[in-house]
């Protein structure tokens, strides 16, 4: 085995990542957990990027025909010597993923899940000469596979056989080795999620029913089934008269250890690529995930980091799980947010938790019927985590760190500008009253829109940061007018003004300097931002440009209310009109 030094970004291939010196964090543990609590079907609920398909495909090196124990060399199941000798490489395994299973429409993704299958199924190519099968038995196979006997045209995969068709491969698999089979299929709600999207959940949910109903009940070629998703889908949707079903979520205790990063195990990748220095931050931005007893980080997370430190030692952490998926369900939270709900969101935002009942089953039918829902959904998925025990289904929710907290923040203001853009009657009056330097005006506008904001303030930052929200509203607010060139943090004169802006038709410039007062003294604020933007000279750059006519704006800001004044030596220009 390879010395580990490459950080496994991506790779869900056991194999590969043992035998191409890639860092491993050891979780064979789980092959003992299965078999001391023994589930005939077991059903992983975990967020995405948590290591649930590297876990599957490590299940599949250690159980199936073939197994290269040296895969296995100074790992923790090694040391089981009876569990290793007893089921190491013991089993025919099929392993499906399902996680490209979605299209626009029900059609395609059925095509999919029949290739899908289809591939899987040539693996075990070996049972179209096997003396143990039927020329009958044969048939049920070439059909798996799509392919005629000598001379015949191939079959079609109907829906009926496509239904049927794990519980035939276990059987046909079974009698040919006289050895029942282990079923892994990962990503199981994958297909279900994209039918929601595409509207054709009813189609897919009747399909997947089905599908995974004749593999998982009754199927007497199965030794035990292994399923990971996102979402525990309700018992009622898919797994319909299903009492074997053992779910493992992250709200269970067994298992806990088994998918995510463990502080140790951080501890020690850090140390291993010389980053110690890095805990304290990595702990900050990708901890406070809790699943039953044990606080873990997103190994994503952690895994991107120190390989962009390996490149560049100075780097600082950024949120790596954003750009694992749209995070279309904060936007969707948002829009259907009301006033309580909203501050919620923001009391979460700003460090404190809230207490919610978590719905654990739901249809993706009911995901995003009512806010309620929404909550749970974001729990599950990761977004939220819970804090202190449950009472009941009552959970504490918090925001686990800082990268959950900017992917939040970002889609806030995302939401804000897009809610802002409804009005544009309102929007084009409150640039224009920056444009005639009418900073009561501005002061009124830029009010009204805070109260209708969530607020964005972390209580533990410095005012850089809470000054930071203020920044990003006013930004998206002003860049409503394409025709104005509007700069955010620009360098100019001594320094880096917060936002500028130049009107290159009217010859007009505008210089905005935003404070945070924590005091609340809104009015010493603002003095103390045109004090700056004088001290500093962030005119220079519009003076350059030519801009004839320059406003300068100090902005005091605190919690939901704002302060603006405008430089004595700026002129007004026109008069404004109230909308």
């Amino acid at each position: 085995m390879q010395v580990p030094i490459k950080l496994p970004i991506g790779i869900e291939d056991f194999e590969k990542l043992r035998t191409e010196g890639f860092y491993y964090v050891d979780k064979t543990g789980l092959i003992k957990g299965l078999l001391d609590n023994w589930g005939e079907v077991n059903l992983f609920t975990r967020p995405r990027r948590f290591g649930k398909s590297l876990n599957m495909n490590m299940l599949r090196c250690f159980f199936g025909y073939g197994c290269d124990r040296s895969l296995f060399d100074g790992l923790a199941i090694t040391e089981e010597k009876e569990l290793c000798e007893k089921y190491m490489g013991r089993f025919p395994v099929i392993s499906l993923t399902l996680k490209d299973i979605g299209a626009m429409e029900f059609e395609t993704a059925q095509a999919q899940l029949r290739l899908a299958v289809g591939e899987e199924a040539l693996r075990f190519r070996f049972l179209l000469d096997s003396d143990k099968l039927s020329d009958e038995e044969k048939i049920q196979y070439r059909q798996l596979i799509n392919v005629g006997a000598p001379g015949e045209t191939g079959f079609d995969m109907t829906r009926e056989v496509l239904e049927t068709s794990l519980m035939t491969m276990c059987r046909l698999i079974q009698k040919h080795y006289g050895q029942k089979v282990i079923l892994l299929i990962d990503e199981y709600d994958v297909p279900l999620d994209k039918a929601q999207h595409y509207q054709y959940y009813d189609e897919m949910v009747s399909l997947i029913r089905g599908f995974l109903g004749k593999a998982l009940k009754g199927n007497e070629g199965l030794q035990f089934a292994v399923l990971t998703g996102c979402l525990r889908v309700a018992k009622e949707s898919i797994f319909t008269g299903l009492n074997n079903l053992h779910v493992l979520s992250i709200t269970d205790v067994l298992y806990d250890e088994y998918f995510g990063f463990s502080d140790r195990e951080v501890r020690d990748m850090l140390a291993f690529y010389g980053f110690e220095d890095r805990y304290d931050l990595v702990k900050e931005w990708y901890d406070g995930y809790h699943f039953g007893n044990v606080d873990v980080y997103c190994p994503w997370d952690v895994i991107n980091y120190c390989a962009r430190l390996r490149a560049e030692p100075d780097a600082r952490p950024r949120a790596f799980w954003i750009n694992t998926s749209g995070n279309d369900i904060i936007r969707i939270f948002l829009q259907k947010a009301k006033a309580r709900t909203r501050g919620e969101i923001e009391r979460l935002i700003n460090g404190a938790c809230v207490e919610k009942k978590i719905r654990q089953e739901l249809t993706y039918r009911d995901l995003y019927k009512d806010v309620d829902n929404i909550w749970s959904v974001l729990f599950t998925t990761g977004y939220l985590t819970q804090t202190g025990r449950p009472d009941g289904d009552v959970y504490q929710l918090v925001i686990p760190n800082l990268e959950i907290r900017q992917i939040f923040a970002e889609q806030i203001l995302e939401w804000f500008e897009e809610d802002a853009r409804r009005d544009g009657t309102r929007l084009e009056a409150f640039c224009g009253a920056f444009r005639r330097g009418d900073a009561a005006e501005i002061e009124e506008r830029f009010n009204a829109y805070l109260l209708r904001s969530i607020s964005v303030r972390d209580t533990g930052a410095g005012k850089g940061k809470k000054e930071n929200f203020y920044h990003g509203i006013l930004l998206g607010l002003l860049s409503y007018q394409e025709e104005w060139d509007v700069w955010s943090n620009a360098e100019s004169g001594d320094g880096f003004s917060d936002i500028l802006v130049e009107i290159e038709e009217e010859r007009v410039g505008i210089v905005i300097e935003v404070k945070y007062v924590d005091s609340g003294d809104l009015e010493t604020g603002c003095q103390k931002a045109l004090e700056q933007i004088e001290e500093k000279g962030y005119d220079a750059r519009l003076k350059l440009d030519g801009m004839e006519t320059i406003l300068k704006y100090g902005i005091g800001c605190r919690k939901k209310a704002c302060k603006v004044r405008i430089s004595d030596l700026a002129p007004v220009i026109g008069s404004g009109s109230q909308v």
